[in-house]
């Protein structure tokens, strides 16, 4: 028998009570059906959802998001520590607030739509003590959408351990959209040196040597130890990257395609055997005092760091560190470069990443092969044109 339907009496008149059996076998009920249509209806839905495995416990549905929510960020660990991070913040300061204490079957489409407007115009709830940094007013496209992506994501998960029959986060409209990047910044060989004798010392001018001429990261480059140094090929081998996260150095291995050996130019090579000299293989080329790491410069307008005074004493506007990594892969291609080896060079998944985030580098390889294609074809060209009574 797939289940029964009995009426019951309640001050507000009849109703109807559905008992049947769970997959598991063990009896339940759903009462509260206004008509015994109602209720006929949901003993057959329950009885094809058992038949085709697509039965959802009411009980399992009742998890709410923030029961679910630290397992969901525990997965995500293996990823860069820094971006771990921001997405443990933005769980803290964006998600939990507003869907933390509801249940996750009873969540619905319209809401999370609502929801990613609402951070879209800085009304939408958030724990100002979950973090230092301003909280308030309207949340960036980049900000929504990784928040978007958080409740995604464990609402999948919800999905995948049957608590719910489909995600009520995934595909809904609204979605903002990232607006263009500001340009990037690409120095000229002179700024570069400008820029390292601004510096002053000659640990920090070689830091800066060695990111604008290999494109690695400042976590990679500040990672990298006397071991790393292969003097003999002028090479660099990226075995770990060590981001600064909450203050402290988390270090780590860069993903799988990012381990890569990067080409140092020879002008390099005395400078690194100096910040080698002395040191065991295991040793950090460039210490500092941080964890013993090097600190991160701050490069905010107004900061008075190392790196933002050089930048001021060599008459260059305001830069980013990763404006050298950019840098690297500017000069490289002016060099001549196939972009596979620009790919190599800077860690990327594939040659495609690379054209992406540097097709303007690459404008110039358009009118190569146009001319290039013109000589080839010339003679011919010279024939056809002749044989239609054209001017070659």
């Amino acid at each position: 028998m797939a289940g029964s339907i009995e009426s019951y009496e309640i001050a507000a008149g009849r109703r109807w009570r559905v008992r049947y059996r769970k997959p598991d076998k063990s009896s339940t009920d759903k009462s509260g059906f206004r008509t015994k249509r109602e209720a006929e209806n949901f003993l057959a839905s329950v009885t094809v959802a058992k038949a085709t495995g697509d039965y959802i416990d009411p009980g399992r549905s009742k998890a709410t998001v923030g029961m679910l929510g630290p397992d969901w960020l525990k997965l995500k660990r293996g990823l860069r520590p820094s971006y771990t991070d921001t997405l443990e913040r933005d769980w803290r300061v964006y998600v939990a607030p507003k869907w933390g204490s509801r249940r996750v079957g009873d969540i619905k489409p319209s809401e999370v739509t609502a929801w990613v407007q609402d951070l879209l115009d800085g009304t939408a709830p958030t724990d100002r003590s979950a973090t230092s940094r301003n909280t308030d007013g309207p949340r960036s496209a980049t900000v929504v959408l990784r928040c978007l992506g958080i409740l995604r994501g464990i609402l999948d998960v919800a999905v995948d351990d049957q608590r719910i029959s489909r995600n009520p986060a995934a595909g809904i409209k609204g979605q903002p959209k990232k607006h263009g990047k500001t340009a990037r910044r690409y120095l000229t060989d002179d700024e570069v040196c400008r820029l390292a004798e601004a510096v002053r010392t000659v640990d920090r001018a070689t830091l800066i040597l060695v990111l604008a001429y290999t494109g690695v990261r400042w976590g990679e480059a500040i990672a990298f130890r006397v071991r790393d140094l292969n003097r003999l090929r002028r090479r660099l081998h990226v075995r770990e990257n060590a981001p600064q996260v909450k203050g402290r150095v988390k270090v780590g291995a860069p993903k799988t395609w990012e381990k890569r050996t990067v080409p140092y130019p020879a002008f390099l090579d005395e400078l690194l055997a100096q910040a080698a000299h002395g040191k065991g293989p295991d040793d950090l080329l460039f210490p500092g005092d941080l964890d013993g790491y090097q600190r991160r410069p701050t490069t905010a307008e107004g900061s008075t760091s190392w790196f933002r005074m050089a930048c001021k004493r060599a008459d260059l506007e305001r830069l980013t560190l990763h404006d050298l990594r950019h840098t690297a892969a500017s000069l490289a291609v002016a060099s001549g470069a196939h972009v596979k080896v620009v790919q190599r060079m800077l860690g990327h998944k594939s040659a495609a990443m690379t054209l992406d985030t540097y097709a303007d580098l690459f404008d110039g390889d358009l009118d190569d092969v146009a001319e290039r294609m013109g000589d080839r074809a010339a003679p011919y060209a010279t024939r056809a044109l002749a044989a239609l009574g054209l001017p070659a």
